[in-house]
């Protein structure tokens, strides 16, 4: 059997879009030889759909869709989309063959952690789907499950399991699997443990592109009987593969260094929002640091170096070295580069507040002017000329609340607020090692927000940085890190920041989903909260 894999890249409701993506790539598989085509999970109205499956018309559409689809169908197709029945609707796939839908399978297993929240919206299946595909006048059961039907271990109902005593001859699985670091390994090891207990083929097909926060990373792969991968998608970007389930021979599917692989995950966040949203255009305020220095990189990889905007904004406060490496960045990555200084505008600001603050001693009040004028110029150069702000702000700065509301915050989105401080020096440092892109400087010099004379930031991130993911991703406690040898007074400091700070990040721009737990729609902490969690 050939059976094509369709590694595509929808945008959620966009019904027309998405009919025209799954047509044009179901008529070139079977131009290809395809004996059966497969698309991934809700491939017709793009995941997550969220709060959109509360409107009639939403649902309505998507059905019109499969329908139309559908009917020019010759040889079989599997693809996902939304099924109502009376008032429960299904997260389903559908088996169209011939002009008509055949069959149709109910997801089991809905998640309901970290970024899914499925059984707010759907019902769950209760038979494993079996499609039986007539090929060459020989019928083949298909046992099919819908993304996290694979993932069971902690579920009572063993879906792979179901489908080897349905009798299934072999494994379909169609996914909406967000990425995070590791997830593609981790994915081909699960797959290797059900074919191991199974005995059957595999076959998974995992949507790529990027919704919101969320990056899809594709990755599709078939699997024999005895576990070998016969067929790979790509990593982060769309493929069709065709699979020959009897005349295919191992291969051995490329594997990415985790920067790499973080970094490109980062690279299509940005490429997707931008032109999901319809930008084209970034602007970045660049400080000479490492944080705006790797947010330029990715921006440029993703939107081309033409149409990003670099705007060093020096105070009188920001050292020489600072103007120079914003300066070499610009250079190296070939982007447009403007510095407007702003000390007249604080000068301005300060004039204005001085009968208030008189006899007030100087504080972060002064200093977050500085960091909100530089943000005023950014939104000021996004409305007039339509660039959309990219913030710079990294996910321990984030957790301990070192950035500056409608300040250094301000953007449409924020590009590296899931890389902790010591992956972003890891993955500047991967970009360098095929050349210096970003100033060395920048990767060697003390960070420095540069909004008071000699500041330098309050932090040891190489102690700071794992300590704030370990609260935050891992979800330790004090005590348990105290015990393992962590030192007391920083421990609680850090977790005082963190719960202090959710009034912040309740406001941030919108962050790019790279690890286990994000700053985000996975990660539901109150902001009024007086848990201190020892």
């Amino acid at each position: 059997m050939k059976i094509a894999l369709s590694q595509m890249n929808p945008i959620v409701g966009d019904f027309a879009g998405n009919r025209k993506k799954i047509k044009d790539d179901y008529a070139t598989a079977v131009s290809m030889g395809a004996d059966l085509v497969v698309f991934p999970e809700l491939a017709i109205t793009g995941y997550p759909p969220q709060d959109l499956l509360y409107w009639d018309s939403f649902i309505a559409e998507n059905l019109d869709t499969l329908n139309t689809i559908s009917a020019d169908t010759t040889v079989p197709m599997i693809l996902g989309f939304v099924r109502k029945k009376n008032s429960n609707i299904y997260n389903s796939a559908a088996l169209c063959s011939h002009g008509e839908i055949a069959a149709f399978y109910d997801k089991i297993l809905l998640p309901m952690y970290d970024v899914f929240d499925e059984a707010r919206y759907f019902t769950a299946g209760t038979n494993p789907g079996i499609f039986e595909i007539e090929i060459n006048g020989i019928t083949s059961k298909i046992g099919i499950q819908i993304c996290e039907d694979l993932w069971d271990e902690e579920y009572t109902c063993k879906v792979s399991d179901e489908l080897k005593n349905a009798g299934a001859e072999m494994i379909i699985n169609i996914s909406a699997s967000p990425y995070r670091e590791g997830k593609p390994a981790m994915r081909r090891d699960l797959i290797f443990k059900k074919v191991n207990e199974t005995e059957l083929p595999f076959v998974y097909c995992n949507m790529v592109g990027a919704q919101d926060e969320l990056i899809f990373d594709g990755s599709s792969l078939a699997m024999n009987a005895v576990g070998e991968i016969i067929a790979g998608g790509k990593a982060f970007s769309e493929d069709l593969i065709l699979v020959d389930t009897d005349n295919s021979d191992p291969i051995q599917m490329q594997s990415m260094q985790r920067e790499e692989e973080m970094y490109s995950a980062l690279v299509l966040g940005v490429k997707d929002y931008f032109s999901k949203t319809n930008h084209s255009e970034a602007v970045i305020g660049l400080s000479g640091g490492i944080d705006s220095s790797l947010v330029a990189c990715i921006a440029a990889d993703a939107l081309g170096a033409e149409n990003v905007h670099g705007v060093a904004m020096p105070s009188k406060f920001s050292s020489g070295h600072s103007k120079e490496d914003a300066e070499a960045l610009a250079h190296n990555l070939g982007i447009d580069f403007r510095s407007l200084p702003i000390n007249t505008l604080v000068d301005s600001y300060e004039d204005s507040l001085k009968p208030v603050f008189e006899g007030q001693e100087p504080n972060v009040a002064e200093e977050n002017i500085q960091a909100r004028a530089r943000g005023n110029i950014l939104m000021a150069l996004s409305n007039k000329f339509g660039w959309l702000c990219l913030s710079t702000g990294n996910k321990t700065e984030l957790a301990l609340g070192y950035c500056t509301l409608y300040g250094d915050m301000s953007g449409g989105l924020s590009v590296i607020s899931d890389l902790s401080k010591s992956d972003v020096y890891a993955v500047s440092n991967w970009i360098n090692s095929n050349g210096e892109h970003i100033p060395e400087r920048s990767i060697s010099k003390t960070p420095s927000a540069e909004l008071a004379p000699g500041q330098e930031d309050p932090f040891d991130y190489e102690i700071v940085s794992p300590l704030v993911d370990a609260i935050v991703e891992d979800r330790r406690s004090p005590t348990s890190l105290i015990t393992d040898g962590a030192d007391a007074n920083l421990v609680h400091n850090l977790a005082k920041r963190i719960r202090m700070n959710e009034y912040k990040r309740r406001q941030a721009a919108t962050g790019l989903r790279v690890t286990r737990k994000a700053f985000g729609m996975g990660r539901r902490i109150p902001i009024v909260n007086h848990f201190k969690g020892d």
